[in-house]
């Protein structure tokens, strides 16, 4: 799955380049128009995540494909002492600084340029991990999830908010329409790449979710793992701890 749907078809170079470069691009005006696609859902969702890692009361906590840093902000309300939020795209990262500086933040969110493929932490060195909407982005899922099992602490939290395809009727039927013609036209309206909407849309119906994804957390050691779909099951949110 995660190597076969790219931004750009180009088989000259690897999904990580492909995606940095699609976020790179629409990262200008990539907060508004989800909130457009989302219908402002999305808001609610990331707000059940902070919930969810804050009942750990985590210290320090590592927020992988942060983008803009809306969730990586949002657990600022934990009272986490250190959160790092980490993107491939220095183009997504530049517009989260802009917004954790205007939120006085500084002092406690870090933005990384990084692969989450190779992070740069040592062993058991974070409380909590989180990834909303970028594991479907990973080149390689097994070897991101089991490099996020290496950096998080013994009895930690790894939390995943993806989307996912709602599988009753007709809910499951309004969302391939939605996500195969609505999302991809919104998408070549407003933003400066055609194709980068129609390989969110892509991707996102391609993704191992519900079940099938919890068996692949498991496969790398975590326990605990739970699915919990949202908005009549276009959207997952899944724990799990180690």
């Amino acid at each position: 799955m995660s190597e076969k749907i790219t931004p750009y078809n180009d088989t000259s170079r690897s999904k990580k380049e492909q995606v940095a470069e699609m976020f790179d691009t629409i990262s200008g005006n990539y907060d508004g128009l989800n909130r457009v696609i989302s219908f402002g859902i999305d808001i609610k969702w990331r707000k059940k995540v902070v919930t969810i890692v804050s009942n750990t009361k985590p210290n320090r906590i590592l927020d992988i494909a942060t983008g803009t840093g809306d969730l990586a902000i949002n657990l600022a309300k934990s009272n986490a002492k250190e959160i790092i939020g980490l993107d491939i795209s220095a183009g997504m990262l530049e517009v989260g600084k802009t917004k954790i500086k205007s939120a006085n933040l500084d002092n406690v969110i870090s933005m990384v340029q990084a692969d989450s493929e190779n992070l740069p932490y040592q062993d058991n060195y974070f409380d909590a991990i989180t990834v909303a909407f970028g594991v479907r982005n990973f080149e390689h899922l097994e070897k991101g999830l089991s490099e996020i099992y290496r950096v998080l602490k013994p009895g930690g939290v790894f939390v995943v908010l993806e989307t996912s395809i709602p599988t009753k009727t007709p809910y499951k039927q309004g969302y391939k329409f939605y996500s195969s013609y609505i999302l991809p036209t919104i998408g070549k309206l407003f933003s400066k790449d055609k194709s980068a909407y129609a390989y969110l849309s892509e991707s996102a119906a391609a993704f191992p979710y519900g079940q099938a994804f919890n068996n692949i957390l498991k496969k790398i050691g975590f326990i605990e793992v739970n699915d919990a779909p949202q908005t009549m099951g276009v959207a997952t949110i899944y724990t799990a701890t180690k």
